[in-house]
């Protein structure tokens, strides 16, 4: 069974994080989501997103317990507050390189993608909202689709695109056919382009 971790702040975007961790264990997918503190840290009972609703993170981000050898893929959630939180955290920065040199999935959405930059990837095609383009534009090669799959890298554009993110991540981690075999029994209205 593939495993993903969610990583989430205060002031994580409420949609693409539940969307894309609902959509996922709907495939069948493992998910864990960990809390990452900022510097004003005070243990939460709820990490409290970008709209004011609290979610209950499962555990809080331990690098250790986080790595690529524990799970195939690694999201990062939006929603600029908690996009920041998590970008400038120096171990989740270590932890996005390690997973793609160990061919491991990485996905970031909406503000999300900042961790491209403080991670130091190098130039590819990747997306963002548009709120952060010009962060960065000049150091990727940006692109306005919906999702953007460069090798491991997944990126998508914020809260209207959380699902066709996240089906493109059912797709990398189950395949095709389980892609099918979730979007079906939600009922999407007919000529949904994803």
């Amino acid at each position: 069974m593939p495993s993903a971790l969610i990583l989430i702040a205060d002031g994580t975007e409420e949609m693409e994080f539940t969307i894309t961790y609902d959509t996922l264990v709907r495939a069948g997918v493992a998910c864990q989501s960990a809390f990452v503190h900022d510097d004003e840290f005070v243990s939460p009972i709820a990490a409290k997103g970008s709209r004011g609703i609290r979610i209950i993170p499962d555990v809080y981000f331990e690098p250790d317990a986080s790595g690529p050898e524990k799970f195939d893929a690694l999201i990062i959630p939006g929603g600029a507050k908690g996009a920041e939180t998590i970008a400038k955290n120096l171990e989740v920065q270590a932890l996005v390189r390690e997973y793609l040199a160990q061919d491991k999935l990485v996905g970031m959405i909406c503000a999300g993608s900042i961790a491209a930059l403080t991670s130091g990837l190098p130039k590819q095609p990747l997306t963002s909202h548009p709120g952060v383009k010009a962060q960065l534009e000049s150091e990727f090669i940006y692109s306005e689709d919906p999702v953007v799959v460069s090798n491991n890298l997944v990126t998508s554009r914020g809260p209207g695109t959380a699902f066709p993110f996240a089906f493109k991540l059912v797709e990398l981690l189950c395949g095709s056919e389980k892609r099918k075999e979730v979007y079906g029994p939600m009922i999407f209205p007919p000529g949904t382009p994803w």
